[in-house]
């Protein structure tokens, strides 16, 4: 469920990968998008539990990769979910459940916030008896035209300038994804994100100079707030070695991002 930034290019994978792929859309125009990438396309909408819902949902295996952070809406989905034909649901989170503690947090510290909608979100799908989930809480994006350099333009401010960032390639991302799907892996929650954790003022004057953007407005503060996310849990069940686990190095690779108008536009 899901067919966005990080949706299509999974899909595109499994598919190369062998398995039968369903993709899910909320626009009509886009059906024949998906369907060039070998899967399957369906018209869903997570608020509406219908026939096409249904039919979408005559899967193995259910990945939910959606912005949406309405837990009615998701509250009325798992019903439908245990009704079909789903055994396995992989929800893709976010590290922004972990409270800013200023210091490093890993899945087992308890350090979620209770107030977070995707927290609770999460919580709903590992409540359920009728499947068995896992949960990816990916760092912040980057890659493909996601280049980080473009991220403050337009003169927003970067707050915080001397915490630690916390980052994850689309490369790593589909990988992370992949793995737990080949090797099996359920009823588990994965932090997935770099290894390293520069600077916001290093790392993003490096970005904005790899792309001759123009150096971003850094906030003067004394203070400082952030959490560093360990992925050590990540890397040792699934067996992972990251393709870009250092993000000063990523800004180097030739093949890191797609630089065309699109990216350095200002």
């Amino acid at each position: 469920m899901g067919s966005g930034w990080l949706g299509l290019p999974v899909a595109e994978k499994l598919v190369a990968d062998g398995y039968q792929v369903k993709l899910s859309t909320t626009t009509t125009s886009r059906l024949p998008e998906l369907e060039a990438t070998g899967a399957s396309a369906h018209l869903v909408k997570l608020e509406t539990v219908d026939s096409n819902m249904q039919s979408f949902l005559a899967s193995d295996v259910l990945i939910i990769n959606i912005t949406s952070k309405n837990i009615e809406a998701f509250d009325l989905l798992i019903p439908a979910i245990e009704a079909s034909t789903v055994s396995k649901v992989l929800f893709i989170s976010s590290t922004s459940v972990y409270r800013s503690s200023n210091k490093e947090v890993s899945e087992d510290d308890g350090e979620e916030s209770a107030d977070s909608s995707l927290f609770q979100i999460e919580n709903l799908f590992r409540a359920s008896d009728a499947f068995e989930t896992t949960i990816i809480r990916f760092a912040g994006l980057v890659g493909g035209r996601r280049h980080p350099g473009r991220f403050f333009r337009n003169a927003k401010q970067v707050r915080f300038p001397e915490a630690r960032i916390n980052l994850i390639h689309l490369d790593d991302c589909i990988e992370v994804i992949s793995r737990i799907i080949e090797r099996n892996v359920w009823a588990e929650v994965f932090s997935a994100c770099s290894d390293t954790h520069p600077l916001k003022r290093e790392f993003y004057t490096a970005a904005a100079n790899s792309l001759a953007m123009p150096i971003p407005d850094f906030a003067d503060s004394e203070e400082t707030s952030f959490k560093i996310i360990n992925n050590d849990k990540m890397k040792r069940i699934l067996g992972i070695a990251l393709k870009y686990p250092d993000m000063l190095q990523m800004l180097d690779s030739s093949d890191a991002f797609i630089i065309d108008d699109e990216t350095t536009s200002r």
